[in-house]
């Protein structure tokens, strides 16, 4: 039988996703297309300036290594001055790096703005992961998660047509395309990011669209009644981010991200090796796999939901990625070729929203904060990793399907951690119920 509480906080769960996934979804719909339109302009870039695959590739994972430095720094000053200032500081300062992207000319100049949009952009990511802990149960948190991830999978499918057809206006006011793509996408997030700024309460109690009541109850399901977080990482740098599940969840996604980057930003280059010439007609073929990632974003919380074990459902996901990966290696059609990255874009994106949803099971607070922005952290150095080893693999060969035989080597490593990450929780799990059994057990002691 539903509680009136029950539905009080179904009600005040339903505003909160109406009122903020539709922004938080905007805006890492723009963090998408900015970190990854690059590889749209990779060819003229290279024709263009020079830009070899070897420079193309440090470039573009350079990224992905400021990005990652700055991950746990800023979710803590994020932790500090809350979700509104500081996602409205990142947006606004990502957009005008990216803007500024237009004004490439050698490799220097590449490295240089790459780095800079790494720094500006850090932190997003686990800083929207974080505003879940606060708003959402952990009931709701699959889905609202997998909601979430709609927003690259939209940005694939939508993101890469339009930036196509921005590389349409090449020689339009004396500018190339890629300039043109650069200049406007970078404009459009500086104007998201000021929209941040009005729309965006950091914490229920901040959102005068919710009743008291709706927020103490979102309050209440999203962190509960347990002993408090700590609230210094002075002292529990080992709880933050040596605990052995944070270390290996950190392990996990350290592979799927340079697996998904490696591949992802040398895929229209891919695809272009296949004969198609046009940009327009390139980023709609890239952007198809943005339809399987949606896909899975959707379909696997909502079997979450229905059947619960998340780390079988992500075993699962892994383990359908390296079948299709061994199988892509070996296909001669370039019809199933294509056809099979679009379906390992369903598995690879479909599992991200049960791994978060297991991170932040394992943790609450300021803990929350700061291991949630070191898992990401950790993967985000994979994204580093992923292009700078393909570009070094396919500069040596002179093959676009030699670093696919890397990747599939990786892919087997992450299939042989989940089980690990199973046996992992679950002696965790013990442990705390041993130790709430003693604490049970003393307060009933006689004096």
């Amino acid at each position: 039988m539903t509680s009136a509480t029950d539905l009080l906080h179904e009600r005040a769960t339903k505003k909160a996703m109406t009122r903020l996934l539709p922004i938080l979804g905007i805006a890492y719909f723009m963090s998408y297309v900015d970190r990854t339109n690059v590889a749209l302009a990779k060819t003229a870039l290279e024709a263009d300036i020079g830009l070899s695959a070897a420079a193309y590739g440090l470039g573009a994972g350079l990224f992905f290594l400021s990005y990652a430095l700055l991950e746990v720094p800023s979710n803590l000053i994020l932790y500090r001055v809350g979700a509104r200032l500081w996602i409205t500081r990142i947006a606004v300062t990502w957009g005008a790096v990216s803007a500024a992207m237009m004004f490439v000319q050698n490799e220097l100049s590449f490295y240089a703005l790459r780095v800079l949009l790494g720094a500006a952009e850090a932190g997003l990511f686990p800083a929207m992961m974080y505003m879940v802990t606060l708003w959402f149960s952990q009931k709701h948190r699959g889905m609202v998660v997998g909601l979430i991830y709609t927003a690259p999978c939209i940005a694939i499918f939508i993101g890469s047509p339009i930036g196509g057809a921005l590389m349409e206006l090449d020689d339009v006011g004396g500018l190339h395309g890629w300039q043109w793509m650069f200049l406007v996408e970078g404009i459009v997030t500086v104007l998201i990011g000021v929209l941040v700024w009005f729309v965006l309460p950091g914490r229920p109690a901040d959102a005068r669209w919710l009743t008291t009541e709706e927020a103490a109850a979102l309050t209440e399901r999203a962190v509960g009644r347990d002993e408090p977080s700590r609230t210094h990482l002075r002292g529990n740098l080992r709880f933050a981010f040596g605990r052995p599940v944070v270390v290996l969840l950190a392990a996990i996604y350290f592979i799927n991200q340079a697996i998904s980057a490696g591949i992802g930003f040398n895929f229209p280059a891919l695809v272009q090796s296949l004969g198609i010439e046009s940009p327009f007609l390139i980023g709609v073929v890239a952007g198809g796999g943005g339809i399987a990632g949606l896909a899975g974003v959707l379909f696997f919380p909502w079997l979450q939901r229905r059947v619960g074990h998340e780390i079988a459902l992500i075993g699962v996901c892994a383990g359908a990625g390296l079948f299709i990966l061994v199988t892509f290696i070996l296909s001669t059609s370039v019809g199933l070729s294509l056809g099979l990255i679009y379906v390992a874009n369903f598995f690879a994106l479909g599992t991200l929203p049960l791994f978060w949803v297991v991170a932040m099971s394992r943790m609450s607070g300021l803990m929350a904060a700061a291991g949630l922005a070191f898992i990401n952290m950790i993967g985000i150095v994979g994204g580093f990793v992923g292009p700078f080893v393909y570009g070094l693999i396919e500069s040596a060969t002179g093959s676009l399907m030699a670093p696919y035989y890397t990747i599939a080597a990786a892919s087997l490593v992450g299939v042989a951690l989940v089980p690990v990450l199973a046996l992992i929780i679950r002696r965790e799990k013990e442990r705390e119920r041993a130790g709430l059994k003693r604490g049970e057990a003393s307060l009933q002691a006689p004096a």
